[in-house]
Formats: structure tokens, C-alpha cells, sequence
């Protein structure tokens, strides 16, 4: 059986068996787009290592004969000198689960890699660096292994083999044990995926976007996620690798700020995005990283908008002839009507403005600050709750699944926070610079003034204030997108009869 499967495939398999990541990276070569050289590791061969608790027969020779073909394709050489070739191992289940299942990056720097990289760069600190970086996600990626969940052996889970091959099949279990962790369970309980399913693991060659003052990494939408309005919109971090970006420990710099920097990536970022919004016909965002000017992608994903951007995408593809006005409507669930309102928080005269953020997630939330995910789970079943965090992570998705909005004072539109808060339609307020989070003390603070945990906030998701207390609605506009949807749904419906709006689409969508 074929475990493993080219990027440099003609005719991609499918996103059940490369999984999402891996398929939408070559459907990205196929479009003439850079692409680190790499691999995928099938979903079925996930399937049989979380069967049988180790990796298939025949698996080592399949990987072993994919690296060589790695190392030709890059001229480098896996964990030795003098060009070291380095490796990102990341999963890709086939429906997206964002942060939920582990990573290695820089994988195969071996103490001699490590001094081979020094030696080739000149700058022994950028290589000390990466293998530092390296050690930190593969001790973070082995405690998903089995053995780590044994206190008499914690010192095996992290100890580091010093030769690459020993490396990369640790991240391999690591990655694909990291399936059944708890956090990656309770996401897809909360999204009713499949928990048969498995992941692919993506090993691509390394790109490193903290190589230099050239180098960079961010996430960039064809569209505004969150208005839908057409033009690029993401988050870009300059010196920095890719985790750093989802991770929201740092505060992002808007997308725009690249054609500044670096105007060549730029116009070479926004021509890919047209390129591969008109491949799906629909919004699609990317990952992506440049290494001293050069730009690579790293992933590609259509969709991830909040309910009023999908309307307003779905329409506006229609009028620029991408999509017929059936296909615009059959994209629009009565779930994106439900969020596609858009109530914007009060402001004014006698609101008690306490901060403002960026507005990750549109949406009003009112409920009491819960300053850790623990006690936003305890606090919520008294009433709504708000789950205030420096950022958050993956093992913070029992607070987000219970909270009625999120805000972060760090991290930005493409941080972990706001990614599950759009995939769970909840307002999200983030990089609020000027709040701190204590959570020992059981309060956040902004400069002086102290907001103990269970002091009822508002936030709004558009516009990023922070409120005390409970400002109230202000007048919702009229959206002129979601009336024409509407408007071609009675068309097809046939019935123009004063009803509910998901009425509306649901008898719509009976015809189509």
C-alpha cells in the first residue's frame, strides 16, 4: 500500500486522503504557485498507527525513499552537512481543526546539521536559534505520544534523537497520536466531525521567515473575513516563523504593511490570491512565509468567513460572474443568516468605555469576565461569560466552547482566538494593548483601574470596544447584500410573502 503521496502529484487524491492542508498544496502547485518541495503521509496511515499503536508495515522504507527524493529535489541533506536540509511536520486532517493537533518545525537539526547551518548562513545565532525553536515544538509535540502520559518515564517523551530520521519518525507518532488528545476530541465533538476520520501529516522542506530582516510569515484572505469586503485582509509578522502568527504571543502588523516592506512579495501575494480565488470560485485565505525576499506558501483553505461576510461574498461572486445567483444561495445556510445581522454595541454619552482592541469576530457579547478557561466552564453555567486571556491556545478550548465572546490582549484577525471565534460565530475582541490579565489575582486591569473576574462586560467584535457593564444595541443597519440575496430567494422560492428571513432561504433552497 502507498502510505505516501508527492506534492508534485498531477492529479491530487483526495482531501480524505491527503487531508485538507496537503490536497489544497497541490492544487497550489498545479496553479504555478512556490511551493516548499515535500510529502504527505495519508490519512489511512493514521488510521492504522492509532489501530495497531505503531507505524504500518512498509512504512520506513516508503519514508525513507521519500526523504532521498526530498534531498535530490532540494540539493540538501537531511540532518548533515554542508547544506542541511530541515523539514516542517504538521497535520492536516481532512475538515480544518486549527491548532488542535501538534507540530514539529525545523525538524532534522542535529548537532551536526546545526553547526552545518551556522557554517553555510555565517550566523551561528539564526542557527542556535532554529534549533532552539526545534527542540521546543518537538518536546511540546511528544507529550501527545502514549509513553508521555506515564510519570515513571516523562524523560523518554522528551528526549530528542540526534539523528534526523530517528527525529522525524517520533513527530510522525507524535503527530499522529495527537488526533485523539483531548482538546482535538472536544473540537470535533463541538463540530460533529467525524472522530474516524485520522490526519495526514504534511513534511515540506523548510522556509525561514526569521532567516533575516527580509524574512517574514502571515496569513493573508482574498477577502475581509469578517465584512466580506474585496480586498486582502491578514496579519503579517516580519523575523518570525509561522506559529508565531497563529499563536497571537505577538502583536501582528496589518497585511498592508508588507507592500511597504517588501513590495515585490506583496504584488506577488495578492496575484496568487486573485489566482486561487478564481481556482475556487469562493474567498480563500493562505498561509504563507518569505525567506530574504522569496515567497512561499504553506497552505491554502476556501471559506472561513463570518455569517454576514459569507452573504455579502456570495453576492458579490455573483455579480462578478464567478458564481451563478443558484450556487450563491445554496452556499448561505440559515446558520449564516442567524450572525449575518451584525449588531453593533451602543457608544456614547454614558457608556463606560473601558478599551478598544481589533475586532475579530463580529458580534455583541454581554457576560461576566472569566479570566482562565477553567473558570469560564464553572462560570458559565450561571449565566453568560466572557473569557478574557493574554491569547489562547488550543488547550483553551473548553473556555471558548463555553464562553459567549473572547477578548485577548495580544495577537491579532488571524490569532488562534479569532480563528475559532469565526469558526464558532462568536464576537471576539483582540490585541486590547492596554489590558492585562492576572490571573492568579482573579482580575484583568486596564492601566489603573482593576475589572475583577465576574464583572459584567460588552464587547463588540466589529469595532474592538470593551465596555463596562451592558451599553445595549445600537439601531441595526440595513445590509443591502443579505436583501438581494434574499430577493433572489423568493425568485426561486416563488412565494414573496412577508415571513422570517431563514424562512426565506429554507424555502429557497427546497427548489434548488
Amino acid at each position: 500500500m502507498d502510505w505516501i503521496h508527492p506534492l508534485a502529484a498531477r492529479v491530487a487524491e483526495p482531501a480524505d486522503v491527503l487531508g485538507g492542508k496537503g490536497h489544497g498544496l497541490v492544487v497550489l502547485r498545479r496553479l504555478g504557485l512556490p511551493v516548499p518541495a515535500g510529502f504527505v503521509i495519508g490519512t489511512r496511515a493514521c488510521r492504522a498507527f492509532l489501530r495497531d499503536g505503531s507505524l504500518p508495515a512498509g512504512f520506513d522504507a516508503e519514508l525513507s525513499a521519500a526523504v532521498r527524493r526530498l534531498e535530490a529535489a532540494t540539493g540538501r541533506r537531511f540532518g548533515a552537512g554542508p547544506r542541511p536540509l530541515a523539514v516542517s511536520v504538521r497535520s492536516g486532517a481532512a475538515v480544518s481543526m486549527p491548532g488542535m493537533m501538534s507540530t514539529v518545525l525545523d525538524l532534522g537539526l542535529t548537532t551536526e546539521a546545526t553547526a552545518a547551518l551556522a557554517a553555510e548562513t555565517g550566523d551561528p545565532a539564526f542557527a542556535d536559534e532554529t534549533r532552539r525553536r526545534f527542540l521546543a515544538s518537538f518536546a511540546s509535540a511528544s507529550s501527545a505520544l502514549p509513553d508521555a502520559a506515564d510519570p515513571a518515564a516523562p524523560s523518554a517523551a522528551m528526549a530528542v534523537p540526534d539523528d534526523a530520521m530517528g527525529q522525524l519518525r517520533a513527530a510522525v507518532r507524535a503527530v499522529f497520536s495527537s488526533w485523539n488528545n483531548p482538546r482535538a476530541v472536544t473540537y470535533r465533538e463541538l463540530h460533529g466531525v467525524p472522530h474516524h476520520l485520522g490526519t495526514a501529516v504534511i513534511v515540506q522542506a523548510m522556509v525561514f521567515g526569521n532567516r533575516d530582516e527580509r524574512s517574514g510569515t502571515g496569513v493573508a484572505f482574498s477577502r475581509d473575513p469578517n465584512t466580506g469586503a474585496g480586498s486582502p485582509f491578514g496579519d503579517v509578522l516580519f523575523g518570525r516563523q509561522g506559529e508565531d502568527v497563529v499563536a497571537g504571543h505577538s502583536s501582528t502588523r496589518p497585511l498592508s504593511e508588507l507592500a511597504g516592506r517588501e513590495p515585490a512579495v506583496w504584488e506577488r501575494l495578492v496575484a496568487a490570491l486573485h489566482r486561487v480565488e478564481r481556482h475556487y470560485r469562493d474567498a480563500c485565505h493562505v498561509e504563507f512565509t518569505f525567506e530574504t525576499g522569496a515567497l512561499w506558501f504553506l497552505q491554502v483553505r476556501p471559506g472561513g468567513l463570518t455569517g454576514r461576510a459569507a452573504v455579502r461574498v456570495a453576492v458579490d461572486l455573483a455579480d462578478e460572474r464567478l458564481i451563478d445567483r443558484r450556487t450563491a444561495l445554496r452556499r448561505i445556510s440559515p446558520h449564516h443568516l442567524r450572525s449575518a445581522g451584525t449588531p453593533r454595541m451602543r457608544t456614547g454619552d454614558g457608556v463606560d468605555l473601558l478599551t478598544r482592541g481589533r475586532g475579530a469576530c463580529p458580534g455583541v457579547a454581554t457576560g461576566r469576565v472569566a479570566v482562565t478557561a477553567d473558570r469560564a466552564v464553572r462560570m458559565a453555567a450561571g449565566g453568560p461569560v466572557i473569557l478574557v486571556r493574554p491569547v489562547t491556545s488550543p488547550l483553551d478550548m473548553h473556555g471558548l466552547a463555553a464562553a459567549s465572546g473572547v477578548v485577548t490582549s495580544r495577537g491579532g484577525p488571524a490569532s488562534h482566538a479569532a480563528v475559532v471565534a469565526r469558526a464558532m460565530g462568536k464576537a471576539a475582541v483582540v490585541d486590547a494593548a492596554d489590558l492585562t490579565v492576572d490571573a492568579e489575582a482573579g482580575c484583568a486591569r486596564v492601566g489603573e483601574r482593576v475589572v475583577p473576574e465576574g464583572t459584567l462586560i460588552t464587547i463588540d467584535g466589529t469595532g474592538g470596544e470593551i465596555a463596562a457593564g451592558d451599553p445595549g444595541i445600537a439601531a441595526s443597519l440595513v445590509d443591502d447584500h443579505l436583501h438581494r440575496l434574499l430577493g433572489w430567494a423568493d425568485e426561486v422560492s416563488g412565494d414573496r410573502a412577508a415571513r422570517p428571513d431563514e424562512e426565506r432561504l429554507r424555502a429557497a433552497h427546497a427548489r434548488l
